[in-house]
């Protein structure tokens, strides 16, 4: 697997060592069951299941129905034993929370020397995992082969769900300092692709998060008015600034405007 570390630049040696510390990871989860209760979505389920062009950090998962007494600590040793395994030791540790969400998390680190020969010892790594305990429901799920470490299936949401999760994000993140342009990378290339968006499991995440009154139906219509709000306030020059460390050729965004996304939204296709 480290054969795939590319000699390029310490930040693309690092980038390309974090996807085969995720792939362990998900093996190491696989084996202990993990995916009985949950399903893997997010950027880095996109990534490394459908070849996504970017890169992506974390990895997230979504339980497969709502458990607020759900804790990653049985699984974590087990991550740990999984690394170790591979000859790679690493520091793993939960998230303490400080406000109360139906978020959990926790950190990877590697502290090996063999990782620190991959990237030449230029940066720190860590990997956060996160996993929703009190998910939207109305998602499916399909089940996607991992070749290596070793081969197995993981369980990951399907694409029109993990549309909605992005379209979610799309319209409802709060910005504060810096757009999220990873956002709209990701939406450009759902539609670009001909993926069809799960509107049902959009309605149901943001009237969970509450976005959307529990008593009026979200619609195509409803879906397009927001889009063509949100994309009125969207600082094209600074989605496109926050992208760029995540791809490897920027020149595809040169066509980033308003107008591009109010046209590429219009294509947007429901099921």
């Amino acid at each position: 697997m480290l054969l795939r570390v590319p000699q390029g630049s310490a930040a693309e040696r690092s980038q390309a060592l974090r996807e085969v510390m995720q792939e362990i990871a998900l093996a190491g989860l696989v084996r202990r069951g993990f995916f009985g209760k949950s399903a893997f979505y997010g950027g880095t389920c996109l990534r490394i299941f459908h070849q996504l062009p970017r890169f992506s950090e974390d990895l997230d998962f979504s339980l497969l129905r709502p458990d607020p007494e759900f804790s990653l600590q049985p699984y974590l040793q087990g991550l740990g034993e999984e690394f170790a395994g591979m000859g790679i030791d690493v520091e793993i540790r939960e998230k303490k929370k400080t406000v109360d969400t139906p978020i959990v998390s926790a950190f990877l680190k590697p502290t090996t020397t063999m990782v620190e020969m991959a990237i030449g010892g230029a940066r720190s790594m860590k990997i956060k995992l996160e996993v929703d305990t009190d998910p939207p429901l109305g998602f499916n799920t399909e089940e996607q082969l991992l070749l290596q470490p070793y081969s197995c299936y993981v369980k990951c949401f399907s694409l029109p769900g993990l549309f909605a999760g992005k379209m979610h994000a799309v319209l409802f993140r709060q910005w504060q300092q810096r757009v999220k342009g990873r956002d709209w990378f990701d939406l450009e290339w759902y539609v670009r692709r001909g993926t069809p968006l799960h509107l049902d499991h959009l309605a149901e995440r943001a009237r969970q998060s509450g976005h959307w009154p529990v008593d009026q139906p979200f619609t195509a219509a409803t879906l397009q008015s927001l889009l063509a709000e949100r994309i009125t306030r969207l600082d094209v020059a600074n989605a496109s600034v926050d992208i760029q460390r995540f791809i490897a050729d920027p020149q595809p965004l040169e066509i980033w405007a308003q107008a591009y996304f109010l046209d590429l939204v219009q294509r947007i296709q429901l099921v």
